[in-house]
């Protein structure tokens, strides 16, 4: 019996009405295709059962591996990446290969932009915190291996920590030193993790006696919280939770150029355990995150998915714990002044 002929970017054309540039380029980059395009392309490749090769369609048949991932994060000075860059490195250098490391500026337009370039030179990619949007994901994760961190898609294998859990943590450690006024300190608007972090701060507090507000975005920088800690005066809070420790350290800064003392007039709490947490003053209490083993696995996943291993389609969710230190203190009568504007943004 002969072996029907497998189907290509010809057929996929046809199938889809469009020009077989068009499917390649849709393959190889993903940005110069719009959105709805793209996935008639997808759908119809799926239908004939059209598969790429792992290069994709620009590589000539037969070439070997690059041996190389490629590891984008949106900011290279923001402290938080630097545990996931050494846990990626080693995870890279563990199976010989090549880590790329490409920083985007918090830019959804850069990362784009930049992963489009990296395509034809890497194997997979790791892609931390991204700022691009679901459909740009998913066309990139059509055309290549892609572990996503702090992120969660269908479409792609996905590492991320235990939001919900280190949310809960955090509350339930101030409210059991007294406090009701919790402010959430919002992060850059584009942002998954911000919007989980958010959603589970309003879910832990429901229906217990907490007044909780939010107020930003903010980049997540020193600099960012160092600008918002006179609209923190003006919440009333009496404790805060910021999206990440340069916010809450920026804060912390902030509030003591204004006179404040950090934690007899506010407690403040942030998030991922940064080298820098235990140097300032007061030490700033957090939740802690995995993120060398985020790096590791993340790479090591990737790694195993372009050699040919299949994932179970669930987020591998990653514990995290609280390290209380002296940034949160029970509550007293010595509070920020209540600002009369509820529910400040």
């Amino acid at each position: 019996m002969t072996t029907p002929p497998r189907p290509t970017i010809y057929d996929v054309a046809r199938e889809a009405s469009v020009a077989a540039s068009t499917v390649s380029r849709a393959y190889a980059r993903p940005g110069r295709v719009n959105a709805e395009t793209a996935q008639r392309i997808f759908r119809a490749a799926e239908l004939i059962g059209y598969r790429p090769s792992r290069a994709g369609d620009t590589q000539p048949a037969g070439r070997v591996a690059h041996k190389a991932v490629g590891l984008v994060i949106a900011d290279v000075t923001n402290p938080f990446y630097g545990d996931i860059i050494k846990g990626a490195y080693q995870a890279a250098r563990e199976a010989d290969y090549h880590l790329i490391l490409t920083h985007t500026n918090e830019s959804p337009e850069v990362e784009r932009s930049s992963i489009e370039r990296e395509l034809g030179h890497v194997d997979g990619l790791v892609i931390a915190s991204s700022r691009m949007t679901d459909s740009a994901l998913r066309m990139v994760a059509k055309q290549k291996p892609v572990v996503l961190l702090n992120r969660i898609i269908p479409e792609a294998s996905c590492v991320v920590t235990d939001i919900h859990r280190g949310v809960r943590l955090a509350t339930e450690h101030l409210a059991a030193l007294g406090h009701r006024r919790i402010l959430y300190v919002a992060g850059p608007e584009t942002s998954w993790s911000d919007g989980m972090r958010w959603r589970a701060l309003q879910e832990t507090t429901a229906g217990l006696e907490l007044d909780v507000r939010r107020i930003g975005p903010y980049e997540p920088t020193v600099l960012a919280g160092l600008s918002a800690a006179r609209r923190v005066t003006r919440t009333g809070a009496t404790a805060l939770l910021a999206y990440n420790d340069p916010l809450a350290i920026g804060v912390m800064k902030g509030l003591g150029k204004l006179g404040l003392s950090v934690p007899a007039q506010i407690s403040v709490v942030g998030f991922d355990n940064i080298m820098f947490d235990e140097l300032v003053e007061p030490a700033l209490t957090t939740i802690a995150s995995p993120l060398y083993r985020m790096g590791f696995t993340g790479v090591q996943n990737c790694i195993a998915i372009a050699q040919g291993a299949h994932t179970s389609g669930a987020p591998l969710v990653l514990p995290v714990r609280l390290i209380s230190r002296r940034s949160t203190a029970a509550t007293s009568g010595n509070h920020l002044p209540p600002a009369g504007s509820r529910g400040v943004q």
